[in-house]
This record gives structure tokens, C-alpha cells and sequence, in this order.
């Protein structure tokens, strides 16, 4: 049997001496324990020394990835040429399932092999006498250091600490440019104060005022190259009738100097910003698609780098740049902010005051995966910033134009809301509900004892007849709609109840006359 062991050095192949010895796993470790007992077990028969450490990578890249190097295949044909009858052992069961397949070779994997392989590399400098030890850790150290690199897809094109330098430099030019430009309108505006007020732009200030010097000279200066020319005929028209004080030569000479700096920072920070633009398109493509360059880098810069920012969840994300104002609001138990430097995006200076909040968490929550995407993808592809901005878009439309949608279901629908109608409705309070007497109508049954006509009733019993009799009741109460209850209806109720008491007493006297 046949052993194939992969080096940081090259390829070796070994030959067992003693196959019997690999079904004692146990014990196998045991005769790896000194050099003569190596030897014992296997011998070299055939190395492959690679000739760099790049081939060395090419090799080591290959077999993790299951295929077949070209350096292996160069080695295998020649045992194939020798032993084809013979087994190979291999430590990986991709590879030998590779092997067997492109070169027609029977392969081993298993748990005795791993055994073996282990032994094999305790004792590889000595069984392979032709490596120094030393010159062995070199190559391994190297290899290491250029695998991890390749795993990890390192680039130059992918190191993000330009961008935190690129971002910070620009923001001290902004402020360095603003406190020259202000002390250049300043100190020219003695001399010519009037064109502060025509001239806006920072730059065409500095590039006339250079041009120009002394404002006697407006008058056969030409500013095309400068100026627009309704800007220019304002200029030699204010220059006219200036109010500003003469200067000396030596002062203008200074001026133009200072002009000339702030010219030169300008065209310098235009060069920068380029510079910085290319490098997010590199870095990040898709955060630079969602939230743009400067408000990017800002980001990256804030978190101190891209896999820092990668690692902050969304809600972080959304209040970055904003940690004092949002201790404050802890600390006094009042409203957190809503956004901090991700408020400088188009997307939430797009939308009103009442959703910018909304728009920020929704672009906090796109940014944070589309920066994850950035750190740990394979490519620079910006097609995931790209479709998130347009879902932003367009639901910044829909809160723009008030349609909400369901929050439950696929959310695709639009929320259907009850139609509200105001109907004010008056309803007023039945007094007559407070009555406690009985309903309008009464039906009362007396019973009276008639005597019968005649001698029919010779045993002088009486018959009992029922008469029935119906009371209206007075007119008020007649009336089908009920009546309201009033203080003066009350004692007319009692008043009209005594009748009834008086019929009683006279139908008693009447049955004791009888009797």
C-alpha cells in the first residue's frame, strides 16, 4: 500500500512496509515515537518538492477545495506508470474519490489512515532527510500566512482605512477652506465691499479677487473667464461707485496670496472627493448606492471600520453619530433621536418632517445588510443597494401620498378602512319613564249580586253576576303617545284614583241592604 502525504514543502508518497500493523490503531502511535521506529513502518519512495511558495498555495487551495493540482496529477501518473495495482492512502475521501475517478486508482480513507497520516508528520523531517527542520517551520509558517489570506479574499482594493483617513481629511478642508474664505472677504471687503454681495460662490470670489486686484482695474479687466457676463457688468458697475477704502500694493500682494491658497485647497478637496468616490464604489457599492459616498464613508469612519459597521445591528446603525443627544435623552427619561449622520442621506432629507423617522429606520435597516453584504462578500456587484433604494423609494411615495398598508397578511394590499359618516344625533329624555302608575288602560271586573225577577228561585239563593266594566280613563291618558310626567300630572294621577275607592263603599252598603 501506498501513502500519499501533503507537505507545505511538496508531495510525498510512502510506501507500508508492514500493512498488518494498521489494524492495532491503538498502538500505532507508538511506533512513530522515534525515528528508527518510523522508519519500520514506512519508507519515501517518491517527493515532489514545489518550487515557490505560490505553487505551494496553487496545491494547498486545490486540495481544499477537492479538485486535482496539477503538481498531484504530475505525481500520481507516475505511480500509476509503477504501481497501478497498488492502493493509495489518502487523508482526505474527496480527493480519493477524485483520484479514482480521473486516474483509474484505488483509494483508502479511513480511521487507521488518519492514525498513520499523524504519525507521518511528527516524524516527516526525519523520514524525509533532504528538508531541513528549520527551512520545514519557514514554509509552513509561509503557506499559513498565504492561505489565510486567500480565504480570506484579501485585496488591496478592500482596505477601508483610506476611507476613514480619505473622510476626515475632507472634513478639516471644509473647515480649513470656510475660516479662509471668511478671512478673504474679510480683508477684501475693506478694499471692495460691495462684491461680497454680488460674487456667491466661494471659488469665483477667490479667482476674481485674484484677477482683479485693485478695483480701479475693473474697468478694463476682463472676467469671462471668471465670471458670467451679468456678473461682470455688475462688477464694473459696483467697482464705480465703491465705498471701500484704498489699499496699498503690498496688501493686495498679500491678498492674492491668500486667494491662491484657497484656490489651490479647493481644486484639492474636488481631487479628493473624487478619490474618496472611487474607493466607496470599490469598498462598499451598495451602501454607497443607498446612503451615497460622503454619508458612507462617515459611517465606516464613525464605526472605525467596515466589519465594525458590519457587526452594529440596524438600530444602531440609525442613531450612529448621535450617542450624546441619545444618553441625554436617557439620562432625563425623554424622547431617544431618531436619526443621527444617516439623516444627512437624500433619502430622509427627500421626506417631510412627520416620516422622517419611519424613512430612517427602514434606510438603517437596507444599510445594515447592504453593508454586511460589502464586508464579507465575494463581489463588488451593487445590485442589492440598488433594488433596496428603489423599495425605499417607493414606500417614501406611498407615506407622501397617506396609503397605508396591512400590517398583517402578505402586506401587499392596501388597508380597506369603514367608511365614517357624522351623524349628530339628538336624543332627548323621556320624563314619562319616571312614572310609577300603571299603563292608561284599565280593565276592572266587578262582581255584583242581582236577585232574580220572578218566584224561579224558590230557595231564596242569590246568583252572583259578573259584570264586566271598562273605565276609561280621563282624556290625558287616553291619547296613544305617552305623556310627560309633571309635577301637577302627579296629583291629577291621585285624583283620579278616589272615584274608584268611593264605588267600593257603595257597592258594600248596597250588598248589606241586601242581606
Amino acid at each position: 500500500m501506498l501513502v500519499l502525504f501533503e507537505s507545505p514543502a511538496g508531495y510525498a508518497v510512502f510506501k507500508l512496509l508492514d500493512e498488518k500493523k494498521l489494524a492495532k490503531v491503538d498502538d500505532l502511535y507508538q511506533h512513530f515515537g522515534t525515528a528508527e521506529g518510523a522508519s519500520q513502518v514506512v519508507k519515501l519512495k517518491q517527493f515532489e518538492k514545489f518550487e515557490d511558495t505560490t505553487q505551494a498555495l496553487a496545491a494547498a487551495t486545490a486540495l481544499i477545495e477537492g479538485k486535482l493540482g496539477k503538481s498531484l496529477k504530475r505525481v500520481l501518473k507516475k505511480i500509476v506508470a509503477k504501481d497501478a495495482h497498488a492502493e493509495l492512502a489518502v487523508a482526505d475521501a474527496r480527493l480519493g474519490s477524485v483520484i479514482k475517478d480521473k486516474l483509474d486508482l484505488q483509494c483508502v480513507h479511513n480511521s487507521a489512515i488518519q492514525e498513520l497520516m499523524r504519525g507521518i508528520r511528527a516524524q516527516f523531517s526525519n523520514l524525509a532527510p533532504g528538508i531541513p527542520e528549520r527551512e520545514m517551520t519557514a514554509m509552513t509558517l509561509g503557506l499559513a500566512h498565504s492561505l489565510s489570506r486567500y480565504k480570506l479574499k484579501f485585496s488591496p482594493d478592500k482596505v477601508d482605512t483610506m476611507i476613514v483617513q480619505a473622510i476626515s481629511l475632507l472634513d478639516d478642508l471644509d473647515k480649513e477652506l470656510n475660516n479662509y474664505i471668511m478671512r478673504c472677504r474679510e480683508w477684501y471687503g475693506w478694499h471692495f465691499p460691495e462684491m461680497g454681495k454680488i460674487i456667491q460662490d466661494n471659488l469665483a470670489y477667490a479667482k476674481t479677487v485674484k484677477l482683479l486686484g485693485d478695483k480701479t482695474n475693473s474697468a478694463t479687466m476682463d472676467f469671462s473667464s471668471v465670471l458670467t457676463e451679468d456678473l461682470e457688468e455688475q462688477i464694473k458697475a459696483a467697482a464705480e461707485i465703491s465705498m471701500g477704502t484704498e489699499v496699498s500694493m503690498e496688501d493686495i500682494d498679500n491678498i492674492t496670496y491668500l486667494c491662491d491658497q484657497v484656490i489651490e485647497m479647493t481644486e484639492y478637496r474636488t481631487q479628493l472627493y473624487d478619490y474618496l468616490k472611487n474607493r466607496m464604489q470599490a469598498i462598499g457599492p451598495n451602501l454607497t448606492a443607498l446612503v451615497g459616498e460622503l454619508v458612507g464613508a462617515r459611517l465606516i469612519a464613525h464605526a472605525g471600520s467596515m466589519m465594525n459597521l458590519a457587526k452594529h445591528p440596524a438600530s444602531t446603525v440609525q442613531i450612529l453619530g448621535a450617542e450624546k443627544a441619545l444618553f441625554r435623552a436617557l439620562k432625563a427619561r425623554k424622547d431617544t433621536p431618531k436619526y443621527g449622520l444617516i439623516y444627512h442621506a437624500s433619502l430622509v432629507g427627500q421626506s417631510n418632517a412627520k416620516n422622517k423617522g419611519k424613512i430612517s429606520r427602514m434606510l438603517a435597516a437596507k444599510c445594515s445588510l447592504a453593508v454586511r453584504y460589502d464586508a464579507l462578500g465575494e463581489d463588488n456587484s451593487a445590485e442589492i443597494g440598488l433594488e433596496a433604494r428603489a423599495k425605499l423609494e417607493a414606500r417614501l411615495r406611498q407615506l407622501e401620498e397617506g396609503m397605508s398598508r396591512k400590517v398583517s397578511g402578505t402586506g401587499k394590499a392596501k388597508a380597506k378602512f369603514d367608511k365614517y359618516s357624522n351623524q349628530s344625533e339628538v336624543v332627548q329624555y323621556d320624563t314619562s319613564m319616571d312614572s310609577t302608575l300603571p299603563a292608561s288602560k284599565k280593565r276592572k271586573f266587578d262582581e255584583e249580586e242581582v236577585k232574580p225577577e220572578g218566584g224561579g228561585g224558590g230557595d231564596g239563593s242569590t246568583e252572583l253576576k259578573k259584570v264586566k266594566k271598562e273605565e276609561e280613563a280621563p282624556e290625558e291618558t287616553t291619547s296613544k303617545t305617552p305623556v310627560k310626567a309633571e309635577p301637577e300630572g302627579e296629583e291629577e294621577a291621585m285624583e283620579a284614583t278616589t272615584p274608584s275607592s268611593e264605588k267600593k263603599k257603595k257597592k258594600k252598603k248596597k250588598k248589606q241592604s241586601m242581606e
